[in-house]
């Protein structure tokens, strides 16, 4: 009796797994499997959901916008080899967004290793390497699971980023001993001397700014950020390139966005005599300029959760620490201040309603109509000035976009978002130049009946390139114009409902009935085609 009692209660490497998956809150698993995953799918539970991609890439973007919208790490099951390859790019982007996933591929059988097998990743863990923050692949099969909870702890610890584990396919079935899922705190307080330095400088300061960036929406710290900019009545900027918003862009505090170029970002922060950048690197660029990266006299003071970021800072004083953490130990220190608020932000004039459309005008309308909580999206690069302008973000949570510069991340990304919380309506906003390059997301978000609205800029060409040649003195560039695509026929063939709109007096009645929608709706919006100016 006793012997069968044993023989019954014999787990496997996949029972292990599952239960410590159950236990992480990991139940919802994205992928796109190939023959050397499929075993990890025998007796699939019933309370797991599988969330197919169509490619890989935006299978690894799905499950970035969507640990994004829940906090916890997202489970990526890929193929071997090429499937890792195919979705490199994605994988690059969350590394950059800091989004934590658990990412596992295929490999062949073990007894196949040493004659370099058909589907067979050689070196396997290095090729993900350098934007994942560990990866392995166990020596015995037994130790599976406890890889698997080595990745996901890893991946946990702030900065996030994506972890991977490679899992060779005979590995399954192999015996294995019971693994209990831990608690880990991923929370750290700053330096106690060298916050009061920080306090000390902001209640000495006659011209103070914030300058928020990402890390402060991703730590829920919001209200801290807000409650800290009120009580010290400094002028709040967003941090070069955030992909996040991090403080409420109505507020009369808010001072509007700084450039990613040296030079001209030095020279919004002439007027400030303590800047305290919260959550964001010093600094992020994009072009190259020469002179100081801030000016003369300048304190400068950074409180961030990721240390390299702090080792690589070329100025200030770095602290580190969580950021919700951080702020709530600074609000302690910091005094209520009497000095005169900055001067509110200058908004420029509302957009004309005009024929062919102008992008800001569609900003505009969209910001008009949305419902109060939607979720922004966007992957429109020539016109971020436009949504910077004309579509305020006013709450938590509600903005993401790709922090790598890389396309095909937002329109993944906001079914992923959508999956974590389909009661608030996510509005997507691509360039017909972006939605090309993981257009294969149409597909999940329809299959799943996602809340999504995906606005199309059309204006048939890589205007952000064309803007950039402009800049590096290369005219008539090659390879720029996008002529020929229809996208609601590639939309309707993915099974999302489409809407064309070729006149302004069409935009709102489009966008109403798609917020309404209980799916996914693609309109397409033919632009006006003037010269983008993106600094």
């Amino acid at each position: 009796m006793d012997n069968l009692q044993s023989a019954e209660t014999k787990c496997t490497v996949r029972d292990v797994t599952i239960r410590l998956l159950r236990d992480l809150g990991l139940t919802t698993v994205f992928g796109n499997p190939g023959s050397t995953e499929l075993p990890f799918f025998k007796n699939w539970p019933a309370d797991f959901r599988y969330i197919l991609g169509l490619q890989e890439a935006s299978v690894v973007a799905m499950a970035d916008g969507y640990a994004q919208a829940t906090r916890n790490a997202a489970f990526v099951n890929l193929h071997s080899a090429v499937g890792v390859g195919h979705a490199q790019g994605s994988i690059f982007t969350a590394y950059r967004n800091q989004t934590p996933l658990l990412i596992t591929a295929g490999q062949q059988a073990r007894p196949m290793l040493l004659d370099e097998p058909y589907l067979w990743a050689t070196q396997a863990t290095e090729f993900p390497k350098p934007y994942i923050k560990w990866s392995c692949e166990p020596a015995r099969a037994q130790d599976v699971p406890a890889a698997l909870a080595r990745a996901y702890y890893f991946a946990m610890q702030k900065p996030c980023g994506p972890t991977f584990v490679s899992i060779p396919v005979d590995d399954w079935d192999v015996e294995a001993e019971p693994l209990a899922a831990r608690h880990m705190s991923t929370e750290f307080a700053p330096d106690p001397a060298a916050l009061q330095r920080v306090a000390d400088a902001l209640n000495s300061s006659q011209r103070p700014a914030l300058i928020v960036g990402p890390a402060v929406d991703r730590d829920s710290a919001w209200d801290e950020a807000v409650e800290l900019a009120e009580r010290t009545r400094a002028a709040v900027w967003v941090s070069p390139m955030s992909a996040r918003c991090s403080f409420p862009e109505d507020h009369p505090l808010f001072a509007g966005f700084l450039p990613p170029v040296r030079r001209l970002l030095a020279s919004k922060l002439a007027r400030y005599d303590v800047v305290l950048v919260l959550g964001a690197p010093i600094f992020t660029y994009h072009v190259h300029s020469e002179g100081p990266f801030v000016p003369e006299g300048v304190q400068l003071y950074q409180i961030i959760d990721d240390p390299e970021a702090a080792a690589w800072a070329p100025v200030g004083t770095s602290l580190l620490a969580t950021l919700r953490l951080g702020l709530s130990r600074l609000l302690e220190l910091v005094e209520t201040s009497a000095r005169p608020a900055p001067p509110p932000l200058v908004r420029p004039p509302l957009p004309d309603k005009l024929d062919p459309i102008p992008a800001a005008f569609v900003m505009h309308t969209i910001a008009e109509v949305m419902p109060e909580d939607a979720v922004i999206v966007e992957e429109a690069p020539s016109h971020r000035n436009d949504l910077h302008d004309y579509l305020p973000i006013r709450h938590r949570n509600g903005f993401y976009t790709g922090a790598s510069g890389g396309l095909g991340y937002s329109l993944p990304a906001a079914a992923g978002i959508a999956l974590a919380d389909p009661t608030r309506r996510v509005i997507c906003l691509l360039g017909d130049g972006s939605s090309m390059y993981s257009v294969q997301g149409l597909w999940s978000a329809a299959q799943h009946r996602l809340p999504i609205t995906f606005v199309i800029f059309n204006n048939q060409e890589y205007a952000a390139l064309k803007s950039f040649s402009r800049m590096f003195n290369t005219p008539e560039l090659p390879g720029v114009d996008l002529p020929g695509i229809d996208i609601c026929a590639i939309a309707r063939g993915f099974g999302c409902e489409t809407v064309r709109v070729e006149t302004s007096c069409d935009l709102v009645p489009a966008l109403t009935r798609s917020f309404a929608s209980a799916g996914p709706v693609v309109i397409d919006v033919i632009l006006d085609r003037p010269e983008a100016e993106l600094y």
